[in-house]
Formats: C-alpha cells, structure tokens, sequence
C-alpha cells in the first residue's frame, strides 16, 4: 500500500489530483467486486502477468517524463513559468465555466499502480486471512492499514508542495522506471537479490544515471525560454 501510496501521490503532484483520485478509487472498485465476487479464489490469480503488463507500461511513462525532465533541466527545453501559467489557466476556465478535461495518463497510472499493489494485498490478506481461519482479523487489520497509509499520505502531499515541479517529474521518472524495472523482472521470474531491496538499487542506479544525462546535456545547451504551456 505504501508503493501505491507513492505512486498516486506522485502522479496526483505532477498531474492532476482529480484524475489520479478518480484512477484509485476506480482500482479500489474493481478490487471491492473481485472480492465480492471471487474472494478466496483469487490467491490463484497470475499475478506474476499483472507484473509484467504494469511494469512494462510504468517503464514507457516513466522514460517519457524523465527524457522530458533530463531536457528541461539540461537547458534543451524551455522551463514551464508557474505563475504566468496560472493566471492563463484562470482565465480560460472563467471564460469558458467548463471543468478542465481529465489526464488520462494520470488516471490510467494510478489505477495501475493501485489496482497491482491492491491486488498484492487483496492476496495477501486472503492468504493468511483464509489459512488461519480468521479472515475477519486479517481484513481489519488490513482496514487499519490503509487508514495509516492514508493518513500519511495527505502529510507528505503538503510537503511534496514545496517541491520545484521539474524536480518533481524528475523523480517521478527515476521512481516509475525503478518499479517499473523490479516488476517487469518479477513478471518474468528473475530473483532479485535482497527481493524488495533491490527497489532502492534501482532508484540510485537510475538517479546516477540521470544525472549523467543532464550533465551531459548541459554542457553544450544552449540558453531557452521559460514556456508557460506543458
């Protein structure tokens, strides 16, 4: 819950909360009525498959915003202008009163990472919730879980506020790539060393060589424009 908690907070950060919360709450759906409707059958569900599709797919967004992140800071793309862009944005919703158009990449990537890691829980807890003969238990004590996870949620949001908004995407990308990487490899049976740890391997891996890139970027770039459009 936590890996979905950082994925939605990221994707609602960079994109949009709106769609990155209508994406989970549509992945938290779904899984209510498999359970509903499979329950304890789905332990058996393929899950190493599910790793496989969302790793993939998280390896293609994640490499889009970091090739657009790496640009940016190296000095080849034009910084977007917060403030100017703002002020646009007022103005056209004021003038048209329509609400803005959902992202569909915010809500397809929440409802990803939600629905696999949701879906890892859902197992787990019906697993050892089943096999103990206290499935109640293990429910509740999942419910405890996601309240927990939620909470801290909402604190680190304000303090991801803060954050400059390439910086962001920039993470966002390392974060997308470095799951995206450890699921696809777990979809197709690697044993990563230090299981889970590897996660942070990937994160430093990614976060070295992104750095190279801008360095690299950077050195011959030419000086652009802040742009105030995306």
């Amino acid at each position: 819950m936590v890996e979905a908690l950082t994925i939605v907070l990221a994707v609602g950060q960079t994109r949009g909360w709106r769609s990155a919360l209508e994406g989970t709450g549509a992945a938290l759906m779904v899984l209510a009525a498999l359970v509903a409707a499979f329950g304890p059958a789905l332990v058996h569900v393929p899950i190493n498959v599910l790793r496989l599709v969302v790793g993939a797919v998280l390896l293609i967004f994640g490499m889009q915003w970091l090739r657009k992140a790496i640009l940016r800071a190296g000095g080849l793309k034009a910084r977007h202008d917060e403030d100017e862009a703002y002020r646009e944005a007022v103005k056209i919703l004021e003038a048209s009163g329509d609400a803005p158009n959902r992202d569909r990449v915010a809500f397809v990537m929440a409802f990803k990472g939600v629905f696999l890691e949701g879906l890892e829980v859902v197992i787990a807890v019906l697993t050892l919730g089943t096999s103990a003969h206290r499935l109640g238990l293990a429910v509740v004590v999942a419910g405890v879980a996601v309240v927990t996870v939620g909470v801290t949620g909402i604190a680190v949001a304000r303090q991801l506020s803060r954050v400059p908004e390439n910086a962001m995407k920039m993470g966002v990308g390392v974060m997308l790539v470095s799951f995206g990487t450890f699921w696809s490899g777990e979809g197709l049976h690697v044993k990563w060393p230090g299981n889970d740890v590897m996660l942070l391997v990937f994160v430093a891996l990614y976060l070295v060589v992104t750095w190279a890139l801008v360095g690299l970027v950077r050195r011959d770039a030419p000086r652009v424009p802040r742009e105030v459009a995306a």
